[in-house]
């Protein structure tokens, strides 16, 4: 701790647990960076491929998703309403028009984990059913959705380590399969979503312990079982570019709002970060369609800084939050993970600009102003992206980062884009008691 201290010293303001912003000294322009990075456009154009296959038996066994033809996907939104009161809040002028990613609209689970886990299940039925000569690549995959198919399946099993939302999809898609499915959940998972899964069929075994412990657990767990399949939440590149098909989508739906994207027109992604899939994968995404032009940060608390703390130290995955006397405790259940993905890490490590951390009583604050001033209600740890702009133009370090990429001049025709990680499928007592906790933060200023 020590010696980590003397050769970062940012460490002990990560330790004080005060809100920061970090420029990554490891940032290189995206030329550099792609050569070295194990995966590339291929990779997400054959998952968005195959997500494409897999639309007819989406809008068949989810019918909520019949209007989009089973493409799982989400609006997005500006919101000036709440741009312009943060300026207040935090009396400072806030550049550039503001967007939010609705993922929390995801069609299936409400989360951003509707991209990168629904998309590893597909994955994995496809090549059973492809392997075992039940379909073929040019089928109609609605006939998934059938006894045939379903018993299939049944002889099949999927495990997953969660802290709630990456469980909630992968337990809906792939009890809804036929897959026999076992959740690992950390002590931070809400009781709410325990209780959903099981409602689907879903084998829900609980710990008391924080979210590695689970994810460990379950992939010894399943490794005892040859029929098993284990997603890796820290590990898995399939998640991973099942999150960056985001950034296609988002493509178009910046042209189809004329929105630019180039060197005057610089775009700003702020993405609530856990373990690091969904951001990663989102951010590597956009880095291969935008290039230099746009600038991703990722949002921690700041009780869980465990990408950041992994990538000042170069460790990665091979250092805790905990080890420097951080508790990992964090209203953001979905974000309180000690220990970043190696994969994701070293993968970003070249492409993000920076992290920035958030504190559980700004993430309430947020809460509670999204809600009354654009009426959409999100889990607290969705919340942490908002808080990215507000670091980029207020402190010492966000500014030097304007200057360092030299955007100064080009801010007012910025667009930033939150990413709303998850909140859809909160219940309502569970959402009435984040809008009081909410305004209490408020009252208290």
């Amino acid at each position: 701790m020590n010696k980590l201290t003397a050769e970062n010293p940012l460490i002990n303001e990560l330790v004080s647990t005060q809100e920061l912003f970090w420029m990554n000294p490891s940032y290189k322009h995206f030329q550099q960076g792609i050569k070295q990075a194990p995966l590339g456009e291929k990779d997400i154009i054959e998952a968005e491929n195959r997500l494409l296959r897999f639309a007819p038996y989406i809008k068949k066994a989810f019918p909520e998703t019949k209007e989009m033809n089973g493409i799982i996907e989400s609006p997005i939104k500006e919101i000036q309403a709440l741009q312009q009161h943060l300026e207040e809040m935090y009396s400072e002028k806030l550049y550039g028009k503001w967007l939010l990613k609705c993922d929390h609209d995801l069609p299936i689970s409400g989360s951003i984990k509707a991209r990168g886990g629904i998309y590893e299940v597909l994955k994995h039925a496809e090549e059973l059913a492809v392997q075992y000569g039940l379909l073929g690549i040019e089928d109609d995959y609605s006939l998934l959705d059938s006894k045939r198919f379903k018993e299939f399946y049944s002889k099949y099993a999927i495990s997953v380590g969660s802290t709630g939302n990456l469980g909630l999809s992968i337990g809906i898609i792939g009890a809804k399969l036929g897959f026999k499915v076992t959740v690992h959940m950390s002590a931070d998972a809400k009781k709410w979503k325990k209780e959903l899964l099981r409602s689907k069929g879903v084998n829900v075994v609980e710990y008391e312990s924080d979210y590695s412990k689970a994810v460990n657990q379950g992939r010894i767990e399943s490794e005892k079982d040859p029929l098993c399949y284990f997603i890796d939440d820290e590990n898995s590149q399939h998640l991973f570019v099942g999150y960056a098909v985001a950034a296609l989508r988002l493509k178009n739906q910046l042209e189809s709002l004329k929105i630019k994207v180039d060197s005057d027109h610089p775009l700003f992604v702020y993405l609530p970060c856990g373990v690091g899939g969904g951001p990663g994968g989102v951010a590597f995404g956009l880095k291969l369609i935008y290039e230099d032009h746009v600038h991703a940060f990722f949002a921690e608390p700041t009780h869980s800084p465990g990408m950041l703390l992994g990538m000042l130290t170069g460790l990665h995955d091979k250092i805790s939050v905990q080890d420097i006397g951080i508790d990992n405790i964090t209203a953001a259940d979905g974000l309180a993970v000690g220990r970043p993905s190696g994969f994701v890490g070293k993968t970003m490590e070249h492409f993000l600009s920076g992290c920035f951390t958030v504190s559980d009583h700004s993430l309430y604050k947020l809460l509670y102003k999204m809600a009354v001033k654009e009426n959409i209600f999100l889990e607290p740890s969705a919340l942490a992206g908002v808080f990215g702009p507000v670091q980029l133009f207020k402190t010492t370090e966000g500014k030097e980062y304007i200057q360092y990429q030299k955007l100064q001049h080009r801010m007012k025709n910025a667009t930033h884009i939150v990413w709303a990680t998850g909140g859809g499928m909160v219940p309502k007592a569970e959402m009435e008691e984040y809008m009081k906790a909410g305004f209490s933060e408020m009252e208290k200023m």
